[in-house]
């Protein structure tokens, strides 16, 4: 057993004081006990400058597994750097799920010569997985299973695993298929063992497991194994014909990169964005959002605008209008993160979106009676006009009630516009509450008070 003694933190310390002393001993000492995984957290951790000479250092052997573990940023850069022969040899050794990941990075040419230096086997198989579309179970898979017959006895099964020498890791079960390939259930290695032999595979097999299609979405897949605490699962396509497999290895994976994913869109960054990149390309990317994001404050302030007597003859009302806005924009966040959480987990449909938005009115017009009470009490006191505090407290409760409706609303639409609620949702909901917050806040007071 490996015993775990150093954190990451000092393994990123060491390794930045021994590029910058040129120390390749202790470049190398560091790397010597750490996996593809962690190498490619440090790789990941460092500037282009440093990130290139630590690449350069990580042995050859591991090239394909780090390439693998790394965002698509930070592989297009390491790439880059390598010759054509160095990636062909770096992804000679990877199954055919981890090289169709990394396949279509490549360049033309190196993809061309990595297909000519395969077996036919190995072409075809990689180009079924590349026929499926990307984040779904037919990418995921490994194409590794061991097929036997249901028809045959433990002993012949037990012979061919013999002669075979070894089995893929993380393998459970033994995939049963009939004559022509089609998939009809699973043996587990326990029972193998543990049963005469002269039993067939027939009498031990479990016909009634889980079976993925090809094309089914990897979150889809993920919330399977979640939720029927699988460790292994076959992968059919729409014949039932036997493809692959998929591990909890797999899954692991992809709820990280899911996690990530919602992380970075709720602030209108590509999950893939590299946190070391030149400043000019992470420049352009971050305009975008920021461009968005003042079309949206102009049109708040051109509500504001259309107050300005309101505004210029009760000073009160520029003093307080922030804290309409402020209240509605904390209200709905608090419920789109709710909603897009609910999305992305499979829980909100069409079944149940009505009660949860029913549900949402209410809390938002319990919240909005009791802080609009509060919130008028204070501006009663600091003002010493009732009527101000009555106006506030009104727009508070109108906008806190819009906002918990748009927080459910929004996601709701923007996933049937296939847009991702995570990477827009919070830009619209703020010009939503601040547009709403403002002008009933201003237009009660305009109504009532000049």
């Amino acid at each position: 057993m490996t015993e775990v003694t150093e954190t990451f933190e000092s393994q990123l310390s060491r390794i930045h004081l021994a590029l910058e002393d040129e120390n390749s001993q202790e470049v190398s000492d560091v790397l010597e006990d750490l996996e593809p995984a962690e190498v490619a957290l440090l790789l990941e951790s460092l500037p282009l400058s440093e990130r290139i000479k630590l690449w350069e250092q990580v042995p050859s052997e591991d090239d394909g597994e780090v390439l693998l573990h790394v965002h698509d940023e930070v592989r297009s850069t390491l790439i880059e750097d390598m010759d054509p022969e160095e990636i062909v040899a770096a992804t000679a050794s990877l199954d055919t799920a981890d090289l169709a990941e990394l396949f279509e990075d490549l360049p033309k040419q190196v993809a061309e010569d990595m297909l000519r230096t395969m077996d036919e086997m190995q072409r075809t198989r990689l180009q079924e997985t590349l026929s499926f579309e990307e984040d779904s179970a037919g990418r995921l898979m490994r194409t590794d299973a061991i097929g036997v017959r249901s028809d045959v006895t433990l002993e012949t099964v037990q012979r061919f695993l013999r002669w075979k020498e070894s089995i893929p890791d993380n393998t459970d079960n033994l995939m049963v298929v009939d004559r022509i390939g089609h998939f009809v259930g699973v043996l587990p290695l326990a029972r193998l063992v543990s049963h005469d032999q002269e039993t067939s595979v027939v009498e031990l097999m479990d016909a009634d497991v889980d079976v993925i299609q090809g094309d089914m979405k990897a979150r889809d897949v993920a919330t399977l194994f979640q939720t029927h605490d699988l460790t292994s699962a076959p992968v059919v396509d729409n014949d039932g014909m036997l493809l692959g497999r998929i591990v909890i290895d797999d899954i692991v994976d992809v709820i990280q990169e899911n996690s990530e994913q919602a992380l970075m869109n709720m602030a209108g960054l590509d999950e893939e964005e590299d946190l070391f990149a030149p400043v000019l390309p992470s420049a352009k990317r971050r305009a975008v959002w920021l461009g968005i994001n003042l079309l949206t404050a102009f049109l708040a302030a051109w509500v504001i605008g259309q107050f300005e007597d309101a505004l210029e003859k009760v000073v009160a009302l520029a003093v307080l209008m922030p804290i309409v806005a402020s209240m509605g924009g904390i209200a709905g966040s608090q419920t789109l993160t709710l909603a897009i959480r609910g999305l992305a987990l499979g829980q909100i449909s069409k079944t149940n979106s009505n009660w949860l938005l029913r549900k949402e009115v209410g809390i938002a017009l319990l919240n909005g009676v009791v802080w609009a009470l509060v919130v008028a009490v204070l501006a009663v006191l600091w003002f010493k006009s009732m009527a101000i505090g009555a106006i506030i407290a009104a727009a508070l409760v109108i906008n806190m009630l819009a906002a918990g409706v748009c927080g459910i609303v929004i996601p709701l639409i923007l996933k049937r516009m296939n847009i991702d609620p995570a990477l827009s949702g919070s830009v619209i909901l703020t010009t939503v509450t601040d547009v709403i917050g403002f002008m009933s806040f201003l237009g009660l007071a305009t109504i009532f008070l000049l």
